[in-house]
């Protein structure tokens, strides 16, 4: 209910929100809230918000039978490197070739595929290490190594 209000005071104000969901594959778990997020989900869209779903195991989301629902209403993604299970359920279900799924295979972090409407767009983002990478990070050696530094 907070978000819905949020988000429908942005968009009387003219203004975009971005909401995440993270471990979203939790919330498709069960039917009831399945069912509850894709109607959500289209409603953010509907007004002017940008939902965004996160989670690390593809294989999990794509158990739900409402994933399509939103797959359907989602026109950006991106795919870092997955196991070889999710690989082949994700090459079936977004028609993804063998030679792009090579971009999603062991890969290196800040690497993988981009999805944006009916294109496909392999990346790579080597961010430079500095004050602002540390400000972002959520590598735990990384934040473990700062930490130290203090």
């Amino acid at each position: 209910e907070f978000v819905s209000q949020a988000v429908d005071q942005n968009f009387h104000e003219g203004a975009a929100t971005w909401c995440y969901f993270d471990e979203f594959h939790i919330l498709l778990r069960d039917p009831l809230t399945a069912s509850y997020f894709v109607a959500v989900w289209k409603m953010l869209r509907k007004k002017g918000c940008v939902p965004s779903a996160l989670t690390q195991n593809v294989k999990d989301l794509l158990a739900s039978r409402e994933i399509e629902n939103i797959l359907d209403n989602t026109d950006f993604m991106i795919l870092l490197s997955q196991a070889q299970s999710d690989r082949t359920i994700l090459a079936k279900q977004l028609g993804i070739s063998e030679h792009q799924l090579s971009y999603i295979t062991h890969s290196n972090s800040g690497e993988g595929l981009l999805f944006y409407g009916n294109v496909t767009i392999p990346f790579v983002d080597r961010f430079p290490r500095g004050e602002i990478y540390d400000l972002l990070t959520t590598r735990p050696e990384d934040m473990k190594n700062e930490t130290k530094n203090e």
